[in-house]
């Protein structure tokens, strides 16, 4: 009872949210150069590392299907990725062109740009740290995460 009468630290969902808005418009000035926004980057580097599911893809990016879906889009205009048939009629596979992993190779010159940027600024070893809290956080955020999602869908 005595934690809930503490004042609170601030607001970490804020304080983050505008951390990630920053740290994009940083990154999404160098990928301009290549025509891309680092959440394309992004999705471009993963389906370059295996064909998957949409659904699949979507979790090992932390996103929400219909999310993942709209970001695709761009890229399947540019035939960077096409959506191939699963084993189910109703699943698609995201699968990387040779258009895209051409994409991929030409933006990763701009990625290390902005990520070396970003390290001479905070230095490696902050940066380094900064990496490994973010993934402790994630880990230890799992539990909580699926224990709310089971609460809404009971």
């Amino acid at each position: 009872m005595h934690d809930l009468l503490e004042k609170p630290l601030g607001c970490t969902c804020f304080k983050l949210r505008k951390l990630t808005r920053a740290m994009s418009r940083l990154y999404d000035q160098h990928m301009a150069t290549v025509g891309l926004k680092t959440t394309q980057y992004s999705l471009l580097v993963n389906a370059a590392r295996a064909a998957r599911p949409v659904a699949e893809l979507a979790d090992t990016l932390g996103m929400e299907r219909t999310t993942l879906t709209r970001n695709l889009k761009p890229l399947l205009e540019a035939g960077f990725v096409v959506l191939m048939p699963g084993a189910d009629s109703r699943q698609r596979i995201v699968t990387i062109t040779p258009a895209g992993r051409a994409k991929v190779e030409q933006a990763y010159v701009v990625w290390r740009a902005a990520q070396t940027e970003f390290e001479k600024l905070m230095g490696r070893d902050a940066v380094r740290a900064l990496n490994q809290q973010l993934e402790t956080t994630m880990t230890q955020l799992g539990p909580l995460l699926e224990e709310a999602h089971h609460a809404h869908t009971e």
